[in-house]
């Protein structure tokens, strides 16, 4: 089934059983906002970054140098989309089909914007209460940061005897200071180092339970399609000398430019990168021979053939009734695919002459088509792709045509991107604690808890300072390392199959796809004189084959 075995013959092949992504070119919005918000909501989010490997083990997380300078998720989320998405000399990024990266870039600078305001206010906190009381900071850092020792985490607790041991240390040191050998303004001064961090706190609990509860409103509301957009005025360039504003304008540019380009890769038995593995597979091949014995063919190439198909599906939305059907045409790609091996660890972009920014030219991608049917080198693809499912779902059906010798070869391949893992779906949980009635002193009742508790404002308050130098701060506190070859949705997507009516409209989508293409190519082949019983009766197999399904794994045995 790997192949053709003579041109007498046609493959089918499908594979169920895996998952796979799909290009979806360009940024339009329509269809895919479900899934752009749901993975822009990550950057608002509290809670340990270790979380983020439920969706995904291939991310790793460092382990903090200093545990009390560890980030949550939203920090690590956003520092790491920041370094991997903006930064001047990075990687190429995988296309994120049936995603805008751009607007998920773009609520992470949002969600890293409110944070800088917060640290900025904790900062000045920390220079009043902190530095004018240094001694007394010190204590009481010191005291977290062994109250997290013991813990091993910043979600678990101590302990009893971690708590023992705690309460041991501080009572020695509110004994040492307070029969220091010191009199007069010095012994004042220590008797209020102890104090005055303490004030400093509950100023800084304000700032930033304030801070968390816009940071969980634009979560929330971006998981329930009520968030505003992102607002990030740094990237707006204030004058012709503000380079930093320029840098992120010209990064996020770059996004969506790269978003665009018409070439992707393919890793071998991962398959095509950020389109997963081939799941179905139609294969159609004839020998070509003259209509009329008495003359030749007319003269065309494969070029003639694809864009008679490519003007052809744009027309698949319309049909003979008014009932059901696509929702939309469409989105049609002609795609430049190029081989990066299995465990390629980068990806590449369009280069030299036939290069337009992340484009290959039009006659490039003709000449591609027409010319590299067999050795090194690109190959061509026609992508008709759907984004369904408000993104959670894209199909999309690959066309190729190849010619050797006199044998025509058609080859229809189908690629899925499932929804991305329910992880980005998860909602802020109320937080909340038991205390005992205040009448009914023998029943415990729930009441509302502040967002952020005492070791959470002695973290924040401890990183604010050093937000300002993120390169330092992720060598203390650890950081979130995103997999590569990165793209924003191929890393997170998840199977279709579960869903029952997902996995339908994946089945459905093929049939009438297939037809359009090999009736097309069929009439393309008698304009030109070539005598198309052999592939009328070819595709007649192919109308029953595309009927009927069973599993086939393609990319796995070469089909």
């Amino acid at each position: 089934m790997a192949g053709f075995q003579d041109t007498g013959k046609f493959t089918m092949s499908f594979d169920l059983s895996q998952g796979a992504q799909i290009p979806l070119s360009g940024t339009a919005a329509g269809g895919q906002t479900g899934i752009t918000a749901a993975l822009a909501s990550v950057a608002f989010r509290d809670g340990s970054p270790d979380a983020i490997r439920e969706a995904s083990e291939k991310s790793t997380v460092s382990k903090p140098r200093i545990s009390l300078l560890e980030p949550n998720l939203g920090e690590a989320f956003t520092r790491a989309l920041e370094q991997r998405m903006l930064a001047e000399d990075r990687k190429p990024l995988v296309q994120s089909f049936g995603v805008d990266p751009q607007t998920v870039v773009e609520h992470a600078l949002a969600a890293k914007r409110l944070r800088r305001q917060r640290d900025a206010q904790l900062t000045m906190i920390m220079a009043v209460c902190g530095l004018l009381f240094l001694p007394g900071v010190l204590v009481w850092l010191g005291l977290f940061q062994l109250r997290r020792t013991f813990a091993g985490a910043q979600d678990r607790r101590a302990g009893i005897l971690g708590m023992l041991a705690l309460g041991v240390i501080a009572v020695l040191v509110v004994l040492l200071l307070y029969r220091a050998p010191v009199s007069g303004p010095l012994r004042l001064y220590l008797w209020a180092a102890l104090p005055a961090p303490v004030l400093g706190w509950l100023w800084a609990q304000r700032v930033a339970e304030r801070t968390a509860q816009s940071l969980r409103a634009q979560w929330s509301g971006l998981l329930s399609g009520g968030s505003t957009g992102a607002k990030i005025p740094e990237a707006v360039p204030q004058n012709p000398n503000d380079k930093e504003a320029e840098r992120l304008r010209a990064g996020l540019a770059k996004i969506t430019a790269e978003q665009a380009s018409n070439l992707i890769h393919y890793a071998g038995p991962e398959g095509i990168l950020g389109m997963g593995m081939r799941w179905c597979q139609w294969s159609l091949a004839e020998e070509l021979q003259p209509a009329d014995p008495q003359r030749d063919i007319d003269p065309f190439r494969a070029w003639d053939v694809v864009r008679a198909i490519h003007d052809q599906l744009r027309m698949l939305e319309r049909g003979p009734l008014h009932t059901g059907g696509f929702p939309a045409a469409p989105n049609l790609v002609h795609w430049v695919v190029r081989h990066v091996g299995e465990g390629a660890g980068a990806v590449s972009r369009p280069e030299g002459p036939a290069a337009d920014g992340y484009q290959f030219t039009n006659i490039e991608v003709q000449r591609v088509c027409n010319e590299q049917h067999i050795d090194s080198g690109d190959r061509h693809y026609l992508g008709a792709q759907f984004v369904l499912w408000d993104g959670a779902l894209v199909v999309t059906m690959m066309i190729q045509v190849t010619v050797l010798h006199r044998v025509l070869r058609i080859e229809v391949t189908g690629h899925i991107l499932g929804p991305v893992h329910g992880f980005f779906f998860k909602g802020p949980d109320a937080k909340k604690r038991k205390m005992r009635h205040p009448v009914k002193f023998w029943q415990m009742v729930e009441r509302p808890a502040p967002l952020v508790d005492a070791k959470e404002v002695v973290r924040l308050a401890a990183r604010a300072p050093l937000t300002w130098r993120p390169a330092k701060l992720d060598e203390l506190g650890g950081k979130l390392s995103l997999p590569e070859p990165f793209g924003l949705r191929h890393t997170w997507a998840g199977k279709p199959w579960r869903h029952r009516f997902m996995a339908d409209d994946a089945l459905r989508i093929p049939a009438p796809v297939v037809l359009v293409v090999y009736e097309t190519a069929i009439r393309v082949l008698a304009e030109h004189g070539v005598d198309t019983s052999g592939f009328t009766a070819k595709a007649a197999g192919l109308r029953g084959a595309v009927q009927s399904v069973s599993p086939g794994t393609p990319d796995e045995i070469g089909g």
